[in-house]
């Protein structure tokens, strides 16, 4: 093999045997950063400034931070959608109310704020996401 023959193959852009293991993996860690957002974000969102909630309202533009970075980072909606779909997984099972009756989420502003101002912020942030390889931005141009 030759040095310029060893070059070319090495600068092809072939996946090796762990690639998709490994975006999986980058997904699953996406979702857990979804999980952990709502977790915190479900026991955090309650701080008032008089009668503001001025927690809840921070934690909006932190769910739709988080979503679109991460779908900026991974070059597609799905790398918004994932933790997303983690953060209203937890989110909404932390505003049901449970067998003792306590809920984590309550039905004052604060919660409304932040559960449903975060359903809002967390689609805005996967439908705002470019997608890199999206048919929608595809030219078809006849030449």
């Amino acid at each position: 093999m030759t040095q310029e023959t060893q070059v070319a193959v090495e600068s092809d852009d072939v996946p090796g045997p762990l690639a998709g293991a490994v975006t999986g993996a980058t997904y699953g860690m996406l979702f857990l950063l979804g999980v952990v957002l709502g977790v915190v974000g479900g026991f955090q969102h309650g701080w008032y400034a008089g009668q503001v909630p001025v927690a809840a309202i921070a934690w909006l533009a932190a769910l739709f931070a988080v979503p679109y970075a991460m779908g900026r980072l991974m070059g597609g909606r799905l790398g918004a959608l994932v933790p997303a779909a983690g953060w209203l997984l937890v989110s909404y099972l932390l505003a049901t109310p449970q067998q003792a009756g306590d809920l984590a989420i309550a039905g004052n502003s604060a919660g409304y704020w932040y559960l449903y101002g975060g359903a809002v912020a967390v689609a805005a942030a996967v439908v705002v996401t470019r997608s890199a390889n999206s048919w929608l931005l595809t030219s078809y141009s006849r030449v």
